[in-house]
């Protein structure tokens, strides 16, 4: 890491010098020094940990695997176009190298706690061909949590939309309860704290889904709206969510998008999505050069067939280049957001 002098012997006084002990009662054990881990609880023991945990990076991409990591959390992401045995064995190479680098650094990879989803209009062509970690198949999931989001083998999210609308529900009950005891600002910021933050969360992935399945979210709003307006359940919510300001579901998912895309292109927004888009530049010169233009690609490009158009480097374009100039060309992220959302409720609520 390149890290020297007062620096290092900083981290150092930090690190060594750490005893343990076990108190039962009024009887405490010998201390026994400790040789590996961080102390919990401190600010600099996750950023110490993820230095340490920066080889293992490095070990996942020389086999041609992508990987994200959050703090003990490891993903791995290989896609292929069709599932093969060398596509299998260049996971079982990484996990096995994986696997070695965490033993020699006192580190423990659980095969238990090791999940494998196959994203594939076709999930079952991965029968007979699961990853081999310390010598223990991993067997192939419908779907995983990642981050607190259901990833289903198709994508289809149907799995994610169906949690968030049960426990956003669920909280909308106990809200209701809450009701006769808080007046219309309070209500409103427990709703929104509870509910829409729910609805929120990830909100990204669902541009572009199937009106049944975002419908699910959409009635979540709905009801939201009603509680805190006080309306009746036959009453239109459209006027209701208007008047709260609230965009509903699918501009809610735009707005993240286009929020996202302005963020990769003006340098705060991660690499991995900053490296999914371009700028539009024309074979010559054209009125719309000016423009600030994003390059739209063939959607033969995007991987899964059949998610070409909810692939970020497909939408996040084509919802770009919708936007009215002055958008587009905002000067900094809050005046962007908050011209984004009015024009996005213009659209949204349009007689």
């Amino acid at each position: 890491m390149g890290l020297g002098g007062t620096v290092l012997q900083w981290l150092r006084s930090f690190l060594e010098g750490r005893s343990q002990m076990v108190s039962l009662g009024d009887t405490c054990s010998a201390p026994q020094p400790l040789t590996c881990g961080v102390p919990q609880g401190s600010v600099l023991s996750p950023m110490l940990f993820n230095i340490y945990m920066k080889p293992l990076g490095e070990i996942i991409r020389s086999f041609g695997v992508r990987c994200h990591l959050y703090a003990d959390d490891v993903q791995l992401c290989h896609s292929f176009p069709h599932v093969t045995k060398e596509a299998v064995q260049v996971l079982n190479r990484c996990l096995a190298s994986v696997s070695d680098w965490m033993r020699a650094n006192n580190l423990k990879l659980n095969p238990d706690k090791t999940e494998v989803l196959l994203v594939s209009r076709k999930a079952e062509q991965g029968i007979g061909l699961q990853p081999v970690l310390d010598g223990v198949a991993l067997p192939l999931k419908t779907q995983v949590r990642s981050l607190g989001v259901l990833l289903d083998s198709s994508l289809s999210l149907e799995p994610q939309v169906s949690a968030v609308a049960r426990g956003a529900f669920a909280q909308l009950r106990l809200v209701h309860q809450l009701r006769p005891f808080l007046g219309r600002s309070d209500l409103a910021t427990v709703v929104h704290a509870l509910v829409t933050s729910r609805l929120d969360y990830c909100n990204a992935l669902y541009v572009g889904l199937p009106l049944k399945t975002a419908r699910k979210l959409q009635l979540v709003q709905r009801a939201a709206a009603r509680l805190i307006t006080g309306a009746a359940y036959r009453e239109r919510t459209t006027s209701l969510l208007s008047q709260l300001h609230w965009l509903p579901i699918c501009y809610r998912a735009q707005f993240k998008v286009l929020v996202l895309t302005y963020k990769a292109l003006n340098g705060s927004g991660p690499i991995y999505l900053s490296e999914r888009i371009s700028s539009y530049e024309p074979g010559r010169s054209l009125r719309s050069s000016g423009e600030a233009l994003l390059s739209v690609p063939p959607a033969s490009q995007a991987r899964l067939v059949g998610m070409r158009d909810r692939a970020f480097s497909v939408v996040a374009p084509r919802l770009w280049n919708t936007l009215p100039r002055e958008i587009r060309q905002a000067p900094t992220l809050l005046s962007f957001r908050k011209a984004l959302k009015t024009w996005l409720c213009a659209q949204a609520f349009e007689d």
